[in-house]
């Protein structure tokens, strides 16, 4: 390896070339052979030859969709070079999907502004330079004011790509939306296109959530208070429904996978799913 490069990851899997010079390779072939990740490339290695995959080229990664024809593996990984696309099947395909991400995001500088929205309400923090950390299912970012922040993928509800004013230019931004101490806040990032559309990959395959449930005009009211900040025991006034009438609209949310019981009496609070359709509802509105 040359100077300042470090090995990763070592492991054996399968791989597979599926779009060459921007065109799609008519026949899937898999090769089984070696995987050899480092800080600064990925090497593909088989009996038929070796291809090399710079880090500093990926354009996009992207996880294991349900797909026939990919049915003779159980995991992969599809990572974008240019205008070629290679699918990568190691023998532990989640642990090398985190040291994949980690190797391309890792105390990397993006701009963050935080929280640019919380509780439906636009905030004005500035845009600050940040550094990123993957660690333990969660992204870390270090402000430049000091300031700590930590958005747990499972706790991602949405990501949206947009066009906004960062820093006195146009520029693409990505909204992500988690929670914080229970409220819903956007964190908004900006940077390289190459970075930024890395870490759109990871937060969109962890904000997956579905949104395709069907609540009643009382569910929508109760989950838009608790979405606006409402805490769960002053639903009853704020929304005017007798407390009973609350409890059991939280526990109908609650079966529907939209809320989460944090005690068995009156309190709750939004999974991602529910802060995901909170949202939509009052965009709808």
């Amino acid at each position: 390896m040359s100077e300042g490069e470090q090995k990763l990851s070592d492991t054996t899997g399968k791989f597979a070339q599926v779009v060459k010079d921007g065109r799609k390779v008519p026949d899937l072939e898999w090769i089984a052979g070696r995987i050899l990740l480092s800080n600064k490339r990925l090497i593909l290695a088989s009996n038929e030859g070796k291809k090399t995959l710079p880090l500093s080229k990926v354009r996009t990664v992207k996880g294991s969709q349900n797909n026939q024809a990919l049915a003779q593996v159980s995991g992969y990984l599809s990572v974008q070079v240019g205008n070629d696309v290679m699918l990568v099947s190691p023998k532990d395909s989640d642990t090398f999907e985190e040291t994949l991400y980690s190797a391309l995001l890792d105390q990397k500088v993006v701009l963050v502004k935080h929280p640019a929205v919380k509780g439906g309400v636009v905030k004005d923090s500035p845009w600050q330079k940040s550094r990123l950390k993957l660690d333990d299912d969660a992204i870390n970012l270090a402000t430049a004011d000091g300031t700590f922040i930590e958005i747990e993928l499972a706790d991602v509800g949405g990501v949206e790509r947009d066009e906004k004013a960062v820093l006195d230019s146009q520029r693409k931004v990505l909204e992500v939306e988690h929670s914080i101490d229970g409220t819903s806040v956007e964190t908004h990032f900006s940077g390289p296109t190459q970075r930024i559309g890395i870490l759109a990959g990871l937060l969109q395959q962890a904000g997956g959530a579905d949104v395709d449930v069907e609540l009643s005009k009382t569910e929508q009211e109760v989950l838009m208070a608790l979405y606006s900040g409402v805490s769960p025991f002053q639903i009853s006034e704020f929304v005017g429904m007798d407390v009973d009438d609350v409890e059991q609209t939280f526990d109908q949310l609650v079966e529907k996978g939209v809320l989460e019981a944090i005690r068995t009496r009156r309190n709750v609070s939004l999974k991602a799913r529910g802060r995901h359709i909170a949202s939509d509802v009052i965009a709808e509105q």
